[in-house]
């Protein structure tokens, strides 16, 4: 068992997920606990190749591929990041893993969730995360977001409203059946507010947290 705390944030595009994280990171790094905060797909020099290569606007890239390519980012960035500092006990604070790939490849894409899950077990190896926070979020506030972000959209914020609904539904039902790893927050409240939730939640669960022990 790995030493580091290992807490992944899930969301659809614009839920606030990459803000959650940073919040969280600082806030475990501000009691003396060592502690990274990555994403996905990326993570190390050639996953976000892979990044590149997966979300290219211009891209071309058939559902099964996507799946591949997916599972090869995140195969190297567990091998070559999240493992070595779990063992070290690091903690390790994600933006996106293998839910984002049942959400959106298992269900957006049709592929099924039991074929996903296979692929995905072979590139984690064992390493799963101790919590994953689902931040909920309509998709009309999800949009509202994304334009007020700006920059141009990805290959996957560019599939449309329905990928993003299927998403949102399946994250929905993903933090439903996971209950003892799972957390589904309301993710339409302020960033502040939010971050005290999920610290507050944290700390119910883990009374030495950020440790896990």
């Amino acid at each position: 068992m790995h030493k580091g705390l290992f807490i992944v944030f899930e969301g659809i595009d614009g839920s606030g997920t990459t803000t959650q994280c940073e919040l969280l990171a600082r806030s475990i790094e501000s009691r003396g606990v060592p502690v990274i905060r990555t994403r996905e797909p990326g993570g190390t020099p050639l996953a976000e190749k892979i990044r590149h290569l997966v979300l290219d606007p211009d891209g071309e890239v058939d559902d099964i591929t996507e799946l591949l390519l997916y599972a090869a980012s995140r195969a190297h960035h567990v091998h070559e990041v999240i493992a070595p500092a779990l063992m070290e006990g690091t903690a390790v604070i994600c933006d996106r893993f293998v839910a984002s790939s049942l959400a959106y490849q298992g269900y957006g894409r049709g592929l099924g969730l039991e074929p996903v899950w296979q692929v995905n077990q072979v590139a984690v190896d064992g390493c799963l995360p101790d919590l994953t926070i689902y931040l909920d979020l309509p998709l009309g506030e999800a949009s509202r977001r994304r334009r007020e972000r700006g920059g141009n959209p990805d290959r996957m914020e560019l599939a449309g409203e329905r990928l993003q609904e299927q998403v949102a539904r399946a994250y929905r039902e993903l933090a439903d059946s996971r209950k003892e790893e799972s957390l589904l927050l309301d993710g339409t409240r302020s960033q502040e507010l939010l971050g005290g939730e999920i610290l507050k939640k944290l700390q119910e669960r883990w009374p030495n947290f950020p440790l896990r022990s």
